[in-house]
């Protein structure tokens, strides 16, 4: 019986333990050598809404979308904060009107008063010039809070904002500017009952984000801050 070693086993054995390519990962941290979130995470977590993935799990894994998000926004509250915006510019702006003869006139060649006449009239004459006046100062409104930090007067005092959609930041100004024009525009101009029915039925029936028509345009959505 021979007291030689047994000879090594061959590179292609399976059974033989290799070292580890490459230098191991840092303890406690990703594979991929992700480190901590970046310093503008709004959310303060891991990911975007402080989970894995742009929605808290895996990116295209069939977890809850809502995961890791902050909570939406109720409808309730976003119609109300709507209110609060309408009224901030509509009240200043009317008063201004005032001395031109009122941005919108409810009075007909008849003498008669009624809503009719309001809407009617809205797209006659310097009624027009006014409507158009509010566009402008409707959308810049919008468009100037949501950029700044996702929050006009409204949604501050009610604890909401606006983020977008796939990394929870504060939308730039081409999406601010999208979600003012489309929740304006045919509001002001074209259909305004119906325009508002439609977002406010939006914001009640859309999964899984209740997204009325200028989150969907602007891909962003509201949720409620602390």
């Amino acid at each position: 019986m021979s007291n030689e070693p047994p000879p090594p086993p061959p590179d292609d054995d399976p059974f033989s333990k290799r070292p580890p390519q490459g230098s191991p990962p840092p303890q406690g941290g990703s594979p991929y050598g992700s480190g901590p979130p970046p310093p503008n995470d709004p959310y303060g977590g891991g990911g975007p809404y402080g989970g894995g993935g742009p929605y808290g799990g895996a990116p295209y894994g069939g977890q809850d979308p809502l995961a890791g998000m902050p909570p939406l926004a109720e409808p309730g509250k976003r119609i109300l904060a709507r209110l609060i915006d309408f009224l901030i510019i509509s009240i200043p702006l009317y008063l201004i009107s005032l001395p031109f003869g009122g941005a919108v006139d409810v009075s007909s060649d008849d003498g008669n008063d009624d809503f009719g006449n309001a809407i009617g009239n809205t797209y006659n004459g310097h009624q027009l010039v006014w409507s158009l006046i509010g566009l402008v100062v409707y959308v810049a409104y919008d468009t100037y809070f949501t950029h700044k930090d996702g929050r006009t007067p409204g949604k501050r005092l009610l604890k909401m904002r606006v983020a977008m959609l796939n990394d929870g930041s504060v939308p730039d100004t081409s999406s601010s500017l999208m979600r003012a024009v489309v929740l304006w525009l045919p509001a002001l101009l074209c259909c305004p009952c119906l325009w508002w029915l439609i977002n406010i039925v939006l914001m009640f029936t859309d999964k899984p984000y209740r997204q009325a028509l200028q989150d969907k345009a602007g891909r962003t959505v509201v949720v409620n801050v602390r």
